[in-house]
């Protein structure tokens, strides 16, 4: 044969170059549903009993480019406020008789404990703003069961917020408008409550729980979040109880939800309202909706009008009004009174944690885990059904059909494992060798280049080694061949592998059991078409393959949409993921991005081993594989990893340590970054900025002044996601210029003191002449024993870096008045608190350090005023 091949190594390579195009064209059937190709968005001129997209955009164009920053602290977010509040005023002005709407703006205070990011944290607000509006029946009663739409309109610091969450109160707004102009009259009240403060730990949520009037009506909460700026607007949380799924999947227009997102969603950095209305406060059922791509620009500058993916909030408004409708309409939906008065079927309902999926936004599958209990029951069932059938039809010993089925699982088993350690291995040799990571970042099809090939190696190393492994059943007393037998071990081998996961998944508590559960359903039919086929094409025929491949092509483009969504996810979100140390912290990211792919790879070819994989499994195509490998990690190291459209975050705080109310005792400029190229890597490409700091070209880690952990404490627990922080010297000049006085913490009253019993301080926290503060944070150490925040309890406290256990408080809220609090010792060893104070306004060095950036770096700047104290 040409090249020295034999005919079974072209038709190989034959099968390989086929298989490339089904998966190329899944692939983009995938890529089309992912990215809202099939939503045609309306315009402004649509008609007003419909959603329209450009007229959602028009209110983002506002507040994302007219108003000038939506963080706390700024002007920006009382203007936000006027403007939703100004555009809700002209809707119910619209407003048909049959319809009662009423506006209410509130401004809530309070304090709490919570867990974020897995850190324990004293939360006290004031003065933050929440714009309600209800749409009901004329007649509707106040106490009438409703439904609550959430949505946040500040925005992180040093982003325009336009997907986060700019899109969610424009798609809010013209959510409300619509049920005006289409004349729809809800038979139970709509609530849609645009709070002015998540990112600040989901304040305006908690004030609203805590003390609005309307917040006992709540039957149903629909929480409207961004993650990115567009994409699927998946249902990444749903409960208590299994009814909110359920209608959902009934109402949706174009359904997208995935209970498997609940599995890992505590991983996530970060968190949504969605918590305080169902569960930490509310137990309310309901939804937490969010756009999950575009995270490249996610809590970024970059986060603007521009990088909104076109049909991505056509297809959310088409959503949330069916939905809104469907809850309205639902028997299930019950205000606090009739909830609590029901509590035993309440509580047996809550139990439930419903599995629900998508299918290519097509169609939802949803039910309850009671049900899972059965349905994800039934692949072991059968495979051991077959195990008895199989051994009693032929006169075979069980442990003989037994033995052969061990060992189709095992080679299954193991070619799963390969498929992910593989590319583990590339991996870890990629970055040896190279001077940078990530480079996959920017260009996401690198990362498929260099792992597919590799993991399909893994995959196949088993199942050339097949043949070593002789059956223990008998050809003569069977009464079949060899390769007949051999197909059969391998198969029931592979379908008992997915039925043994997904009981793991239902018996560990997961929700996520579905995947596996469809790939062993989509089997059975495969195989059962596959051994008709045989009967007239033979065992080593195409064709028979083909009848084989055929019934799973439905289940192997789901795992191509759902692979190729959640692969797409990992990598944007890779670039915010934190900064391990040094050295093992630069292999994390292609670590986890290898093993990812080699999951995925392995779930969406492995259905097809048992029968396609003696085409494949030849020496020839692994050489083939190998040299793709290769020449995809050569290529890859030639790519930069990050352009505008994949920017890197920096975070620069311009450190001042005080000392009184107006002296500078220390400044300095100080770096850090969320992902694992260092600021060694940053200052390398960023040579004006290099330069600016008088960083030599000899610079090292160990010649360098690392910034210390404290020093961040401002943006604690997020502070823990740095690491190899640096901190270079500026000046204080400017600073003593701008603000007058800085702030500061000082004794209120004398001591509250007895001979035996605790001593309690009156504390007064003073923000000086500060103008544009997100947040003050206070570091307690020392025996402190109650203070006046979260009704006198005490947080679990934190340690850090090998320091003594502390207390962290995080204060927000702009106020004329200063801060007024007691905290109270048991004993008369000193308490000692730390104060970090940011504020979002530089002076003008620091603002022309920032600009020297290169465009495709993301610096999120501010001021940090530091100061400690004694007491």
């Amino acid at each position: 044969m040409a090249f020295g091949l034999s005919s079974r190594d072209v038709a190989a390579f034959k099968f390989l170059l086929f298989m490339a195009v089904l998966y190329g064209l899944l692939s983009m059937l995938a890529y089309s549903v992912i990215h809202m190709k099939f939503i045609k968005p309306l315009d402004s001129k649509a008609p007003l009993d419909r959603f329209s997209e450009a007229r959602a955009v028009e209110h983002v164009r506002i507040l994302s480019k007219e108003i000038d920053g939506r963080q706390e602290g700024r002007p920006g977010l009382r203007k936000a406020a006027e403007y939703i509040k100004g555009q809700l005023e002209v809707i119910k002005d619209r407003a048909r008789s049959s319809v009662r709407i009423e506006i209410d703006e509130t401004t809530v205070n309070g304090s709490f404990n919570m867990i974020f990011l897995q850190h324990s944290i004293a939360l006290g607000y004031r003065n933050h703003a929440n714009i309600i509006m209800r749409i009901a029946s004329a007649d509707s009663k106040d106490t009438a069961p409703s439904v609550l739409v959430n949505g946040h309109f500040d925005s992180p610091l040093g982003s325009p917020g336009a997907g986060d969450c700019g899109s969610c109160v424009a798609s809010m707004l013209e959510l409300a408008r619509l049920i005006v102009d289409s004349g729809w009259v809800p038979n139970l009240p709509v609530i849609f409550l645009f709070n002015g403060a998540e990112e600040l730990f989901m304040l305006g949520a908690h004030g609203f729980m805590k003390s609005h009037k309307w917040r006992d009506t709540i039957g149903g909460a629909i929480n409207v979040e961004a993650s990115g700026t567009g994409g699927p607007d998946l249902v990444c949380q749903s409960g208590p109880g299994s009814w909110p799924s359920y209608v959902y999947a009934e109402a949706a227009i174009y359904p997208m939800a995935n209970s498997a997102a609940q599995d890992v969603f505590p991983v996530i950095p970060g968190d949504t309202d969605y918590r305080i209305f169902s569960q930490d406060y509310g137990n309310i059922p309901g939804l937490d909706i969010i756009f999950l791509l575009g995270g490249y620009f996610y809590h970024t500058s970059y986060d603007t009008i521009e990088r909104l993916q076109p049909g991505s909030i056509q297809a959310r408004g088409d959503n949330l009004i069916s939905i809104i409708k469907a809850f309205v309409n639902s028997l299930e939906l019950q205000n606090t009174h009739q909830t609590n008065s029901s509590e035993v079927t309440a509580n047996i309902s809550k139990d439930e944690r419903a599995v629900f999926f998508d299918y290519l936004s097509w169609f939802m599958i949803s039910y309850s885990r009671r049900v899972a209990w059965i349905l994800h029951s039934i692949p072991i069932f059968i495979f051991f059904v077959m195990l008895f059938f199989l051994t009693y039809s032929r006169t075979h010993s069980l442990s003989a059909t037994f033995g052969d089925f061990t060992k189709g699982f095992l080679i299954h088993a193991v070619g799963i494992i390969l498929a992910i350690v593989v590319p583990i291995i590339f991996s870890l040799i990629k970055v040896q060798f190279s001077s940078q990571t990530m480079n996959w970042f920017a260009h996401p099809y690198l990362a498929f280049m260099m792992y597919i090939p590799s993991s399909l190696i893994g995959l196949l190393i088993p199942r050339i080694f097949w043949s070593h492994f002789p059956l223990s059943q008998d050809i003569s007393v069977a009464k079949t061949s060899k390769e007949a037998l051999s197909d059969e071990a391998r198969f029931w081998g592979a379908f008992g592998f997915y039925a043994i996961i997904t009981m793991a998944y239902l018996v560990a508590g997961l929700s996520g059991g579905f995947l596996t559960f469809v790939t062993s359903t989509f089997m059975l039919p495969a195989w059962i078409s596959f051994c008709l086929s045989v009967k007239s094409y033979g065992r080593q025929s195409l064709r028979s393959t083909m009848f084989y491949m055929i019934p799973l092509v439905p289940c192997l483009a789901y795992s191509v949409y759902f692979g190729g969504f959640l692969s797409q996810f990992v990598i944007e979100k890779m670039g915010m993921m934190g900064a391990l140390p040094l050295p093992w912290g630069v292999y994390v990211p292609d670590f986890v991005v290898a093993v990812l792919i080699g999951v995925m790879t392995g779930w969406c070819l492995g259905p097809l081993l048992p029968i396609c994989g003696h085409w494949l499994a030849r020496k020839s195509i692994l050489q083939i594989l190998l040299h793709l490998s290769v020449l995809a990690l050569a290529l890859s190291s030639q790519f930069f990893p990050y352009s505008m459209s994949a920017p890197k975050r920096v975070v620069f705080q311009h450190t001042f340590h005080t000392a009184g109310s107006s002296q500078i005792v220390e400044a300095s400029y100080e770096f850090s970054v969320v992902d694992s190229n260092s600021l060694l890597f940053l200052f390398k490409h960023a040579p004006e900025v290099a330069r600016e700091l008088n960083v030599p070209s000899d610079f090292s880690f160990q010649s360098a002044v690392l910034s210390k952990r404290q020093n961040w404490m401002a943006l604690f627990p997020v502070s823990f996601l740095f690491s190899n922080s640096l901190k270079f010297p500026a000046k204080a000049d400017d600073i003593l210029e701008q603000y007058e006085f800085f702030p500061k913490l000082s004794v209120q009253e004398p001591y509250s003191n007895s001979a035996k019993g605790p001593r309690r301080i009156h504390l007064e926290l003073s923000l000086g002449s500060l103008e544009e503060v997100w947040v003050a944070v206070l570091n307690i150490t020392g025996p402190l024993s109650s203070w006046s925040f979260a009704d006198n309890v005490l947080p679990v406290t934190e340690t850090a870096d090998g320091g003594p256990p502390s207390y962290i408080l995080r204060l927000s809220g702009a106020s004329d008045e200063n801060w007024n609090f007691w905290l109270e010792a048991n004993s008369s060893q000193a308490l000692r608190v730390e104060l970090a104070v940011i504020d979002q306004k530089l002076v003008e060095p620091a603002k022309r350090l920032k600009g020297l950036f290169p465009e495709w770096v993301d610096v999120v700047a501010y001021s940090g005023f530091l100061s400690s104290y004694s007491f």
